[in-house]
Parts: C-alpha cells; structure tokens; sequence
C-alpha cells in the first residue's frame, strides 16, 4: 500500500537520510537494511531494520528535525511524502494507530534523552526564562535547560536551535514558528467559527464545526492539547479500558481536527473580546492580531492554583512542577516525590510517577480521600503502593540553588521531599474578558439561564459560547469538555440560521 503512494529507493551504508535541523523529511518505510538513529554528537539511540518506519511527532507537525538517521546496511525503502501520509492515516484506521501511537511513544522516549532539541540558556531568575520553558514542556519539546546567564551580556533566554541557529530573547511563538511549528496568522483573519482554547472542549468543537460546514479557526495560547495533553494517563475516558496518555488523545484529536479542515494556530493568546451588533464579533490576540468570527466559543479552561509560599518561584521549573509528564517521570525516579491534592488529576499523577519508580506521598487537607478522588483511583494508589497523608499541607519549602531538599507541613512535620507536584485546583482562564460578559463571583463564565441566554451554553452575549473548564458548573471532567465542545456546535448552527438574512 506504501510502495503505490510513494517511491522506492536505494541507498549505501553511510548515506544520510536526514539530519538535525533539517525543515522536513519524508516517512520511510524500510523494506531491507538498517538505519541507526543518532543524536547531534553521533551516539546512537536505535536502529530500525526491514519492516521498521521511520519517524516521530514532528513528521506530522512539521516541527525541525531532533536526530539524524544513517544508513549502516545497504537500504531498500519506500519514501511517501508528509501530505501524502497525512491523506493515507485519515483513510486508513489500523495504519493510523499504530504509526501516530509509534510517533506519540518516540516523541515522548526523546524527551528523555540527553543532548535531543533545543537547548535554553538562562537563569531561573528571569520570568521570560522561565516562560520558555513552560511552552517547551507543554509543546512537548525535547530541550535541555542551562541554568546560568547567557554570554555576551545578552538579555535571557537564549536558545540554541537543532542544527545551528540562535534565538535571543524569543516569546513563544518565536520558539515554536522557528522550529516550524504552527500557522502564521494574518493581522486580521476572519472565520465562521472561532474557538478561543484547544484543550478537549475546543478541540471537540473544532472537529465538529469543521466537519459540518463551517470555516473553523482555533487559537491556542500555549500549547495545543491544552492540560490534558500534560496529562500522564487519563483512566476514566470511555472507550479506553486500559486508559490513554493525554498527548495521544489530544494529537489524535488535532489530526482529526485538520482532517476535516479545521484552522489551528498556536501559541496566540486571547488578550480582548469585542462583542459585535452587526454579526460578527472580533477576538483580540496579542501582538496585533485579530479574529473576527460569525460565533465564538470561549473554551480557555482553568489553570492550577499555585501554594502561598513566598520561595516557590525558587523550585518552580526545577523540582515543583505541575504536571506529570516523561520528563518529569525520569528526574524523580527513585526519588522521594510529594503529590499535593485530592482530585483525580492529582491521583493519577501519583500512580504515574510511582509507576515510575518514584517513592511517592500524596498531600491532601481533607480529612477523607474519599470525598474528592474516584474510587477506582483510590484502589490505584493502594496498588502501587502511594502513601496517602490526610490532613496535610506544605507550610515551607527548604532547598538551595532550585533544588528541593525537604519541606515542613503545617503540623511540624518534615518530610525529605526531592520534587512537589502541585495539582490544587484551578481557577477560570478569563481575566482577558474584562466585563463584557456575565461571570461569576469566581471568574467562571455563566451560561444558559444564569446567563439570561438562549441556549444552553451560550453566554450573555447572543453568539458567544462557552464550553468545558471555563464554565461556570461544568463537570471538570476531561469526557464532559469533550461533550460540551461537541454540544455547542449545534447551538452555533441553530444562533447562525436564526440571524436576519445578509448578516455574515
């Protein structure tokens, strides 16, 4: 099936097939030989004999290239271009799972490696330092992190791109769009449906609105996936039994989403909403963009609320962290890790890391477990052997040079902790909304009836919606995002139809 889509070709031992830094390359399928992948030093991380492929996330994406792949046996392959490959994963289901699961596992055992990606230069003083790397981990970058000032004098951070290159003091999207990743928007753009977050809420609707007929266009302001992508296992999503990491679920739902045409582009974030009287209303993102858009649906979700300690700016990025990914996992195994909270994602963030091999405390100020964690979860930490602590919070953290060493809890206790994982709740991702539309006292966005609207998930505002973690009494559960995202594409088209003919 590969060899009618693509080209078959030959090559020595020694040819190069790509190289670090290289803009793309094409999906190799091997039919006789070897390849070894290297590192951008030349140590070898695998090699891939006959009926291997070969490649990683960034095949898809269009990200640069992390390693180099040389031929070490006489080679007979089949080359199918990126578009190509894109086309034949929608079409084909079994082809689809096992190469976009290959590629999720690859990416993530990079992200383990010394030496793969880019590399970020400076000091855990510098807040845009520290920004970097928060869009690395959450873009699930291969990256490793020198923890000094950069030379010269130049202001931080300074990042050194795979195959050669240099950034100096780049946001976000510099990183990103440097390494090919991501749609360049144009200063005005405009859409029949704009979705402002692309966790699974907005994911959801990006895949239905653009399946059904209407021009989608989605932002994200970090990282596509959103937290669930950071998620280590999601357990309670149905359809899988044995669970599914948060990368896969959400990249599955971005390849879905693109199938269908849907727009997304990442990082802009949403800094001013514009409510429109003539059809349309106009969603401002930072440096000088603006989206105007038929409807709008508002699904930036929630962040996790960080402890009241004056020095935890000191830990964070080093040894506090708030989420659970590969990297995080191979700092701390065998390590004695604290997980701090009592819902599910805090649960499944400790089983995880003991998993991993972490010794690993959850922290929790309830008096039961219970009230706060599903059952299934609960069992979960027993088996892999989480101790739980009840009625615990962290008073101090003690460290030196970003390196936790212990922390005391509020009872007097001292606990020689190595690494903190925060998961205390969160609260709405809707300060850029300012007053245009009703919230509630706690900055959740209102809806249907509190909202004296029309439809079940719009807002105050005729055309503007809300879905997912950012609404006020929603199930902050990641199937339910999923089911409102979804839900609120067909108010979209019921608010669209209903408007007076010649407004669009």
């Amino acid at each position: 099936m590969l060899a009618a889509v693509g080209e078959e070709h030959t090559a020595a031992t020694g040819d190069v097939l790509y190289r670090v830094g290289d803009a793309t390359y094409p999906f190799i399928a091997i039919q006789e030989g070897e390849v070894a992948i290297l590192d951008a030093a030349g140590n070898e991380i695998i090699s891939h004999g006959p009926s291997s492929f070969l490649g990683e996330l960034n095949l898809l994406s269009g990200q640069t290239v992390f390693v180099t792949a040389v031929v070490t046996q006489p080679l007979r392959y089949v080359a199918v271009d990126r578009d190509v490959l894109r086309r034949l994963l929608f079409e084909d289901g079994p082809l689809s799972d096992l190469v976009l699961a290959t590629f999720i596992s690859r990416r993530e055992a990079l992200q383990r490696v010394e030496g793969i990606g880019i590399e970020i230069v400076g000091p855990r003083s510098s807040a845009a330092t520290m920004r970097l790397i928060d869009v690395a981990r959450a873009n699930r970058l291969p990256f490793a992190w020198s923890d000094e000032a950069p030379g010269g004098g130049e202001e931080p951070p300074v990042v050194q791109l795979p195959g050669g290159g240099e950034l100096k003091h780049p946001s976000g999207g510099d990183l990103l769009r440097a390494l090919g990743i991501g749609r360049e928007l144009e200063r005005r753009e405009e859409a029949d449906l704009l979705v402002v977050g692309a966790g699974p809420a907005g994911l959801a609707a990006a895949v239905y609105g653009s399946s059904e007929g209407l021009d989608t266009l989605i932002v994200e302001g970090t990282a596509l996936g959103g937290q669930a992508g950071s998620s280590s296992r999601i357990e309670n999503y149905l359809g899988f039994p044995a669970g599914i990491s948060g990368a896969e679920l959400t990249s599955r739902a971005v390849s879905q989403a693109r199938k269908f045409g849907a727009r997304p582009a990442t990082p802009y974030r949403a800094v001013g909403l514009e409510p429109g009287d003539d059809g349309r209303h106009v969603v401002q993102l930072e440096e000088g963009h603006e989206i105007a858009a038929r409807a709008v649906l508002i699904a930036t979700g929630a962040q996790y609320r960080r402890l009241p300690l004056a020095d935890l700016s000191d830990y964070e990025g080093t040894s506090v962290f708030y989420a659970a990914g590969p990297p995080e996992a191979q700092l701390c195994g065998a390590a004695r890790v604290a997980v701090v909270g009592g819902g599910n994602s805090a649960g499944q963030a400790a089983v995880w890391l003991a998993r991993g091999g972490a010794l690993v405390t959850l922290l929790h100020r309830r008096a039961d477990l219970r009230e706060t964690m599903s059952d299934y979860l609960i069992r979960e930490l027993e088996r892999y052997g989480v101790a739980v602590r009840d009625r615990s919070e962290i008073a101090e953290l003690h460290g030196r040079d970003g390196h936790l060493e212990a922390v005391t809890l509020k009872d007097g206790a001292h606990m020689p902790f190595k690494f903190v994982f925060l998961f205390l709740g969160a609260k709405p991702c809707t300060e850029w909304l300012g007053d245009c539309l009703a919230r509630h006292t706690d900055g959740f966005v209102l809806t249907g009836e509190a909202a004296g609207a029309s439809y079940l998930l719009e807002t105050s505002i005729p055309g503007i919606f809300a879905a997912g973690d950012v609404r006020s009494g929603s199930t902050k559960r990641c199937a339910a995002a999923v089911g409102e995202g979804s839900m609120a594409v067909q108010f979209v088209h019921q608010h669209l139809s209903a408007q007076p003919a010649g407004v669009s």
